[in-house]
């Protein structure tokens, strides 16, 4: 394969990223879906013409960490607060915080009765299935009235992050003493401090750099703290969402003295740039990661019968799970927030990050791909039928 039909090949996947979403905004149908489908055929075409496959497919977990970082920075970047929001964004967080972990504990014992693996094993393949996307859930609800596309932006970035938090303490930890808790919660506060001083250098950085190319500059150093946290075993997830939200928020800060010094004239003007810039870089890297997903797929992994109906199985404990939180702990709408709760990118990511010792057979890319797919099509079967108007949320105090 030569440099030109390399470009060939990469252009084309643009246009048809850029065809899919528009065909979603009509349908509700997830691009991601035409997306990981698009990478199907073209392993099946590559395969079928007898051209040697490019080796691209290494990049995967580098490309799929920059995408969650831009499009985790984007759904920030689109939250204005305001204190009428409060009890929203509490509901959001204990709706991720408490569906992750009831939905990781049965999954995990679905796992551990269907394998016979350990138990730590099958918490650690449970995490990355119990997981929303914020990378798919995001722009999928573009289009929904504000305070569902609130709190799906909410949830499903909290779900991430959390997602990741609990993953990599499970992962990390021989044992579960005072010791492992204790350095959790020391991980977490360091982790708040980086990104309250992050988001404050940041924005002065951004008032103050007079060349031409700053908001790449500022995305790279986005990028760099976000890896050097995560060699760390760090969340800095968080800094990301933190460093968004400060963004779309810094007007509100009441301080003169960091009106003065932080805020400067062309702001406004930089936001929106940068806006569009986060959502365009987003949209280009979500469309390589989907594809390359779907193109890494064993063909014959979806053909496992026994695949699909433990999938299946999963799909079904999500759903019932996420439907009884919703309803009667939270006292929620449940449509159409019962069906936005896919797996996609994070998901991914943190499966091909999962250590050898801890891998399970029966839980291969097939299941995961089928859990994508799976989550993805009652979410646009969901949103296909739900109202257009926006569903309440009923402003009452959060359990305890």
């Amino acid at each position: 394969m030569n440099a030109y039909t390399l470009l060939i090949i990469l252009s084309a996947l643009v246009i048809f990223s850029y065809l899919f979403d528009l065909f979603a905004k009509r349908t509700q149908l997830p691009a991601v879906i035409l997306l990981m489908g698009l990478g199907v055929a073209l392993r099946f075409a590559i395969d079928y013409a007898g051209i040697n496959r490019p080796g691209i497919v290494n990049i995967l977990p580098a490309l799929g960490n920059v995408g969650l970082i831009m499009i985790v920075f984007e759904g920030g970047l689109d939250l204005a607060y305001d204190r009428s929001k409060n009890i929203l964004i509490k509901k959001a967080f204990v709706a991720a915080l408490g569906l992750l972990v009831i939905t990781a504990a049965a999954i995990a014992g679905l796992l551990h009765w269907y394998t016979g693996s350990p138990w730590l094993n099958c918490v650690a393949n449970a995490i990355p299935l119990s997981v929303i996307s914020s990378a798919v859930a995001i722009p999928s609800v573009a289009h929904i009235a504000g305070k569902t596309r609130e709190f799906v932006i909410y949830e499903s970035s909290f779900s991430d992050i959390l997602g990741i938090v609990l993953f990599n303490f499970v992962v990390s930890n021989d044992s579960f003493g005072v010791q492992a808790f204790g350095h959790l919660a020391f991980e977490i506060a360091a982790v708040m401090v980086l990104s309250a001083v992050f988001c404050m250098v940041l924005l002065w950085l951004l008032g103050r750099i007079t060349h031409s190319v700053k908001f790449f500059l500022i995305m790279a150093i986005l990028v760099l703290v976000y890896a050097v946290g995560k060699q760390f075993h760090l969340s800095t997830l968080v800094v990301v969402l933190g460093f968004g939200l400060f963004l779309a928020n810094a007007k509100l800060i009441p301080f003169r003295w960091f009106q003065e010094r932080f805020l400067y004239g062309q702001f406004d003007r930089d936001m929106e740039q940068m806006h569009q810039l986060s959502r365009e870089s987003a949209f280009l890297l979500r469309t390589f990661f989907f594809v390359l997903f779907g193109y890494t797929i064993v063909p014959h992994e979806l053909q496992n019968w026994v695949m699909l109906q433990l999938a299946g199985a999963m799909l079904i404990i999500t759903l019932a799970i996420r439907a009884i939180v919703l309803k009667f702990a939270l006292r929620m709408d449940v449509r159409p927030l019962t069906y936005i709760t896919p797996r996609g990118l994070i998901s991914i990511l943190l499966y091909l990050s999962l250590p050898e010792k801890f891998q399970i057979p029966e839980v291969g890319t097939g299941l995961l791909f089928a859990m994508v797919l799976g989550t993805c099509t009652v979410m646009a079967v969901g949103l296909m039928g739900a109202k257009r108007d926006e569903p309440k949320v009923d402003d009452v105090p959060l359990p305890g």
